[in-house]
């Protein structure tokens, strides 16, 4: 089954993507992804970037170069266009303030890497569900239609 949601990795360690790339590969989810190394790249892909890879399940770090998380999320809520964007923080960082700035930018969920394999594969499979199930603004595939209403 092909998504219409792109997964948008925006991270700065190399280990981390692969990882994230590694655990949708074994769960064999067939969204598209894209890969920016900090916020600053992720800004300029998501307004200047085809539209047809929209609409976007963004995977934030935090702590990066040039444009960190939060910095990128502020832009991110002030910009009409993408105000709107699903944004789930993948970081490293168990610090209460990160997580409270994190949800005050309305993240849709604040995930911690712990650096094991499992717990990035069970992220990615809630991910993957996340994509099956959720509507998005922007989205092109039909209408969810259960068997009752098939009938």
């Amino acid at each position: 089954m092909s998504h219409d949601v792109t997964f948008l990795i925006v991270d700065d360690d190399r280990v981390s993507v692969m990882a994230i790339e590694r655990a949708i590969r074994k769960l064999r989810l067939d969204n598209p992804i894209e890969v920016a190394g900090d916020g600053l790249e992720a800004l300029d892909r998501l307004r200047e970037g085809p539209r047809d890879l929209r609409p976007y399940i963004i995977l934030l770090d935090l702590h990066m170069p040039r444009m960190g998380g939060l910095e990128f999320l502020s832009n991110v809520r002030q910009d009409v266009e993408l105000r709107n964007s699903v944004v789930f923080v993948q970081t490293t960082s168990y610090a209460p303030a990160d997580i409270a700035k994190a949800y005050e930018h309305m993240v849709a969920g604040y995930i911690v890497k712990d650096n094991t394999f499992e717990s990035m594969r069970r992220a990615m499979e809630m991910l993957g569900a996340y994509t099956r199930i959720v509507r998005l603004p922007g989205e092109r595939r039909p209408p969810y239609v259960t068997a009752a209403r098939a009938l």
